[in-house]
């Protein structure tokens, strides 16, 4: 049963993440505080390149789907934290930064332990 393709969604994040990194880091370089979108275009462009290793090796890392749901959600709602917090002056919710920062780390921390659930001829 394929109700949906959870790779299909990361890859589709993927995209959209890569293309709101580089819209933002265009519009980090003609604002007065760079920062904040700095930031989110930082993170999204680190973690849509690393979504995308992981559909790439979904059958051989034990461990890829949910590392992939982890970093997906945790960047998203990182980098919207920063970009409002950049046009608004305040962020999702209280420690919302934080919180998506610890769970972008969970997702890293997900590949890791897939590690130690690869076979020897991964």
């Amino acid at each position: 049963m394929r109700a949906f393709s959870v790779r299909a969604t990361v890859v589709l994040v993927a995209g959209v993440m890569g293309l709101y990194g580089v819209a933002s880091a265009a519009a980090a370089s003609h604002g007065a505080d760079p920062r904040l979108l700095g930031g989110a275009s930082a993170m999204c462009l680190a973690h849509a390149p690393a979504l995308l290793a992981l559909v790439a090796g979904w059958r051989r890392i034990p461990t890829a789907a949910i590392a992939a749901l982890l970093l997906a959600f945790g960047t998203a709602g990182f980098a919207a934290d920063l970009t409002l917090r950049h046009m608004t002056g305040h962020g999702l919710f209280p420690m919302a930064a934080p919180i998506f920062g610890l769970t972008m780390m969970a997702g890293w921390l997900a590949i890791a332990l897939g590690a130690f659930r690869l076979g020897d001829d991964a």
